[in-house]
């Protein structure tokens, strides 16, 4: 709930967080990142006014073209451009406004900035201080960033500049433009990058204000999707393998000939015929330039080049490896006279590109990676000197098929030539002991690289690589006798990513999922298991990579238990085996699976004993000085993480104790009507809020009443205790709705307790079926009637509790037939992540029409069923059902 969403009455619009919306805004549809202009991520200037185009020739928006990703593709792309950059990003405020949410990214990769994805609006990152002071920042390179943001320039310690603008609609701050630029081109300050961006960043604007459906309003702006890609501006690629393919844009049926079947990797007994099987072959990063392509169509009549990859089925098992692939076509009307139809072309990007036979006469090696890093073109002069076959490199990462450069420092070497723009070079010495210098050229689509003989370094120390890894100081160019891996150049980076991820952890389950995603990669290993021990016994919270029940023998095993993860704890020294001859010796009759080399290490909190995290490699390798000293050093910030969500765990625990004893235990039983109330808690933060419901027995009949009290934390669920109470008491007392409400309103003004409440009050006099109503700013019912139609109840509203201290409630007559069904609820049930209000609204009219009434705890229990299978519930859902009339059911307690 939030005061600023309140409308000129207080009733918040739909669409305002927390009352009658979810920050997805009914009269704007699509300002919650599922629909919006359409804006193609091609050419700059194709990009901008593709919406206003479309509208002017009538071609309609769909659900799938309008997205407000798509909406603000064309400006981010020109303010790229404008700002000589290679990457820009939009964030826009999340439903709750607690974060900021990745909306559009382009020319860098999602996967370097999955970190990155969402951000709280508190924290100390640039994106979110431009937000919070809706300021323009310029960070002109990392020695800039590191004393203001020590934890982004950790995240990302790589060299270049960024622009961060505040976007604003009405007034109002909703989101950030980034722009990111090479440390040496670019502007130089920041008046010359808020010059060169204003032009953008008010189209940018425009659009957002124009999807908000009134001047000034912002309310539905909220975005909690996942980021969507969209394809910097390239040069069409040149192709011999071409399939043909009809588009029918209004239906979505498509038709291929064989070749075109062949491009997309699927076989003509598999295809359905429909768009659903061609996007189900395509990266889901390109996915936009599907959608953008359609709407080429339909605004100039062709289509022009637009990139995509599609899945390789020549891949290993496992494996996913992409081709490009490009789309030509143009419009003409179908067949049957109406509608339209894309007769296209499907151009196979990767065979055949005249460029190649060039390449092949070079002396040197040269091979091209995507953004993502995966290959996707290598010469045969590079193949010898890798010592591999091309087919081996394209679609994958080099790293991942080279063993030799499997130190994650060449990794980083390719997140520094993308990030920074400028080219980087290095050397690494081959197997055989001859060298190799590598020079990485970066560009917005990916990377080309140069690969050539060497000499060695001077006045450096030989670096030896291995099969399995690099080992300083061998010298003679001999591979040493065992398998060895080396920590990442600079493990401290981990130590520092670590402590960054696990500051925003705040549950126990947070912080085991930030492990998982943080050690693993970072390492190079495949299985993770995190003990806690409680009692003398330790007991699993997390594991990952474990074959099914191989760690159920080991659940609840005393501290006295020979065990390696046992022993780490009660020795509080870290266990390490390089192999599975080393752990079998060191305690014989263990269980082993199929890995190779293991890490026990201690979580040693505040000295006291927290539990044990379990780390497994699957092949042999030798644990160096300064790996062992990382892995030891992240045992520590687990511990005190996990020590510290354990307490907020248990506090949290306490809290909603505290919220349902504070709620009814039974419903009283009242001749002629069947109720029933679920409450179900939110599951992010400490998910606990105010949401309340009630039967009150009055002189007049019965009260119905549900209420919302704003904020999740402890003092709102004392607020709605005093609130429930308050009504509880004036509604006893005989006083009319209208008098009930006002004098609760002023109550919660006079307590000072600078919180704001909703509520949805009804009083029914159960021998007649009339009732009147007073809504404060609450989601208005939901009334089924006896021959199954169901409708939302029209009632006029006043502001919410706690704003106004003489604010007037206006009453709504209702009169009940027998069989009808009231439906009161608070705004966490039609609220659902990644759909908006109205949605959520209509699959509960839905699910109320298509549910037989006969039973009133089954009816409830459909109506939350969504709600409750949600894992990630923003919000509390409280839920009051009254059936009027019909045989009476054993009373029920509170579900």
């Amino acid at each position: 709930m939030d005061e600023a969403a309140a409308g000129p009455d207080g009733v918040r619009p739909p669409g305002a967080p927390g009352g009658g919306g979810d920050g997805r805004g009914t009269g704007a549809p699509g300002l919650d990142g599922r629909s919006g202009d359409a804006a193609p991520g091609g050419d700059a200037a194709r990009a901008e006014g593709t919406a206003e185009a479309a509208a002017a020739t009538g071609a309609e928006q769909t659900p799938a073209a309008a997205r407000i990703e798509d909406a603000l593709a064309g400006p981010l792309v020109a303010a790229v451009q404008a700002a000589r950059g290679y990457g820009g990003l939009v964030y826009l405020r999340s439903r709750d406004r607690r974060s900021l949410v990745l909306a559009v990214v382009t020319g860098v990769p999602r996967s370097l900035l999955k970190a990155w994805w969402r951000v709280p609006v508190g924290g100390a990152l640039p994106m979110a201080e431009a937000y919070r002071r809706s300021e323009s920042l310029w960070l002109p390179d990392e020695r800039a960033a590191m004393p203001r943001f020590p934890q982004f320039t950790a995240g990302l310690p790589y060299s270049f500049a960024s622009a961060h603008q505040p976007v604003r609609v009405g007034g109002e701050t909703v989101g950030v433009l980034v722009v990111l630029c090479s440390a040496a081109r670019g502007p130089g300050d920041a008046r010359a990058a808020d010059t060169v961006l204003r032009a953008a960043r008010q189209e940018l604007e425009d659009r957002l204000t124009r999807r908000t459906g009134e001047p000034g309003g912002t309310a539905g702006i909220g975005y909690d999707a996942d980021p969507v890609s969209v394809r910097f501006p390239a040069p069409a690629a040149h192709a011999v393998r071409i399939g043909l393919l009809d588009w029918d844009l209004d239906t979505g049926r498509c038709s291929a000939d064989d070749e075109a079947l062949a491009v997309l990797g699927v076989r003509r007994s598999d295809f359905g015929g429909t768009l659903a099987d061609i996007e189900a072959r395509i990266s889901p990063d390109d996915l936009h330039e599907l959608r953008a392509g359609r709407q080429d169509a339909l605004v100039s009549g062709r289509v022009r080049a637009r990139h995509f990859r599609v899945l390789d089925e020549s891949a290993a098992e496992g494996e996913i490896r992409y081709r490009p692939v490009e789309l030509w076509g143009h419009l003409v009307p179908s067949s049957a006279g109406a509608g339209r139809l894309l007769v296209g072309a499907l151009v196979d990007a990767a065979g055949g590109v005249t460029a190649a036979e060039a390449a092949e006469r070079l002396p040197d090696g040269l091979f091209s990676l995507d953004q993502d890093g995966r290959g996707i073109y290598a010469n045969r002069r590079c193949a010898e000197l890798l010592g591999c076959e091309r087919e081996e490199l394209l679609g994958r990462y080099p790293w991942d098929v080279i063993t030799w450069l499997r130190d994650p420092a060449y990794e980083d070497r390719y997140r520094a030539a993308m990030l920074s723009q400028e080219p980087v070079s290095f050397l690494v010495r081959h197997p055989d002991g001859g060298w190799l210098g590598f020079v990485l050229y970066p560009g917005v689509h990916g990377l080309t690289g140069r690969v050539y003989p060497s000499g060695p370094p001077t006045g450096t120390e030989p670096v030896t690589a291995t099969a399995d890894g690099v080992v300083p100081g061998t010298g003679n160019g001999a591979p040493p006798p065992e398998p060895v891996t080396t920590a990442r150049a600079g493990a401290l980076y981990h130590v520092v990513q670590m402590a960054s991820a696990l500051t925003e952890a705040v549950t126990v389950r947070d912080v085991c999922r930030a492990v998982s995603e943080q050690l693993l990669p970072a390492f190079g290993a495949e299985q993770l298991a995190l003990y806690t021990v409680s009692e003398g016994r330790m007991y699993l919270l997390w594991e990952s990579g474990y074959p099914k029940d191989f760690l159920v023998p080991f659940e609840g095993v005393t501290l006295d238990t020979r065990l390696p993860g046992v022993h780490a704890l009660t020795t509080r020294l870290p266990l390490f085996f390089e192999s599975p001859e080393a752990l079998a010796g060191a305690y014989p009759g263990i269980a082993l699976d199929r890995m190779s080399a293991w890490s026990f290490l201690p979580l040693i909190a505040s000295g006291r004993s927290v539990g044990s995290c379990i780390v497994g490699w699957d092949r042999a390798r030798r644990f160096t000085p300064d790996e062992r000293s990382a892995l030891t050093a992240l045992s520590g910030l687990v511990a005190q993480a996990l020590e510290r969500a354990r307490l907020y765990d248990a506090e949290s625990a306490v809290a909603r104790g505290l919220q349902e004893g504070l709620l009814p235990h039974r419903l009283p039983v009242i001749e002629g009507l069947r109720t029933t109330g679920r409450y179900l808690p939110g599951t992010q933060g400490m998910a606990i809020g105010g949401d309340w419901y009630d039967v009150i027995r009055t002189g007049r009949g019965v009260a119905l009443v549900i209420g919302d009290v704003e904020g999740h934390s402890v003092g709102a669920a004392a607020v709605m205790g005093q609130l429930r109470s308050a009504v509880h008491a004036f509604a006893a007392s005989e006083s009319p709705p209208q008098e009930v409400i006002t004098h609760t309103n002023r109550l919660l003004t006079e307590l000072d307790a600078d919180a704001f409440a909703t509520c949805c009050y009804v009083e029914l006099d159960p021998r007649t079926g009339r009732a009147l109503a007073v809504r404060a700013g609450h989601p208005p019912p939901l009334l089924r009637h006896p021959d199954g139609r169901a409708e939302l109840l029209d009632l006029v509203g006043g502001v919410m509790l706690g704003v106004q201290p003489d604010a007037d409630y206006p009453v709504t007559a209702l009169t009940l037939d027998p069989g009808s069904v009231l439906v009161l609820y608070t705004d966490g049930l039609v609220e659902q992540p990644g759909s908006d209000i109205d949605t959520g609204i209509q699959e509960v009219t839905r699910c109320l029409v298509r549910t037989p009434a006969d039973s009133v705890e089954h009816l409830a229990d459909q109506l939350i069923r969504t709600a409750r299978r949600t894992p990630d519930r923003p919000d509390d859902v409280a839920l009051l059902l009254t059936a009027y009339g019909g045989p009476r059911e054993p009373p029920p307690g509170r579900g």
